[in-house]
C-alpha cells in the first residue's frame, strides 16, 4: 500500500503519520464526515492522526482500507462552529511581539482580531488548543525562557500559533492578552471549548 504510513496501536488504535498540518486537518474533516466503523475518536496532532477504535466492532485492516481510500479536501477543519473569544490586549510580551514582527503593538492587535483561527488540535494541558490561519505576520518563536506561572485566560502566540491558556500553568508562548472566557471546565459538556475544528475570533475589550 502507498499513501500516509498507518501504525497499529494495540487492538485499539491506528496512528496515520502525515506529511504537515495541512494534511492532518483535511483527513481529520474527511474522516469525521465519513468515519469508518468501529472509530470511537479521531485525535489530531501535528503530524499525526489517531483512530481510536472500539475492539468488538472495529476491522483494523477495514479501517485502515478507509483512511488510504478518504479524498480529503485541500484544507479542513473548521466544521466545528465559531467561538467568539474577547481579550483585553495588555500581555507582558505585547510591546515584545511588535518588535519581533516590526509591527506596531496595535498593528499586532490589528492583526490577531483580524483573521478567523482555526483549533488544529490539542495538546500541553487539558483544554488548551493550538489555533492555526491567523495572520502569518503575527509568526514568532517561543521565549527564550519559559515563565514558571501562567495565569489562565492568558492569550499567546508561538510559532504559527495561537493559544488560550485553559488554566495556571507553566509556559513558555509570548502573551499578548488575557480573557476572561472559561475554556476549559469540567463541569461542562464537552469540558473544552477549544475543540479540533472549532473556528475562533478574538475581538478586543477593554
Amino acid at each position: 500500500m502507498s499513501g500516509p504510513r498507518v501504525l497499529r496501536c494495540a487492538d485499539s488504535g491506528l496512528l496515520v503519520e502525515l506529511d504537515d498540518l495541512p494534511a492532518v486537518q483535511a483527513l481529520h474533516a474527511a474522516l469525521r464526515a465519513d468515519t469508518p466503523p468501529g472509530v470511537v475518536d479521531l485525535v489530531p496532532a501535528a503530524r499525526t492522526l489517531l483512530l481510536a477504535l472500539d475492539p468488538e466492532r472495529a476491522d483494523p485492516d477495514a479501517v485502515e482500507r478507509a483512511v488510504r481510500e478518504a479524498r480529503p479536501g485541500e484544507r479542513g477543519g473548521g466544521e466545528g462552529g465559531l467561538l467568539r473569544v474577547p481579550v483585553v490586549y495588555d500581555g507582558a510580551d505585547l510591546a515584545a511581539v511588535a518588535e519581533l514582527t516590526g509591527l506596531t503593538e496595535r498593528d499586532v492587535v490589528r492583526e490577531h482580531t483580524g483573521s478567523t483561527w482555526t483549533v488544529a488540535f490539542g495538546g500541553f494541558a487539558p483544554g488548551f488548543g493550538y489555533l492555526t490561519g491567523g495572520s502569518p505576520k503575527l509568526a514568532v518563536p517561543r521565549r527564550g525562557e519559559s515563565r514558571t506561572r501562567v495565569p489562565a485566560g492568558a492569550v499567546g502566540l508561538a510559532g504559527e500559533f495561537s493559544g488560550v491558556y485553559p488554566r495556571e500553568s507553566p509556559g513558555g508562548w509570548q502573551l499578548i492578552g488575557r480573557t476572561d472566557l472559561e475554556v476549559w471546565r469540567t463541569d461542562r459538556e464537552p469540558p473544552a471549548l477549544l475543540r479540533p475544528g472549532v473556528r475562533v475570533r478574538f475581538e478586543e475589550v477593554s
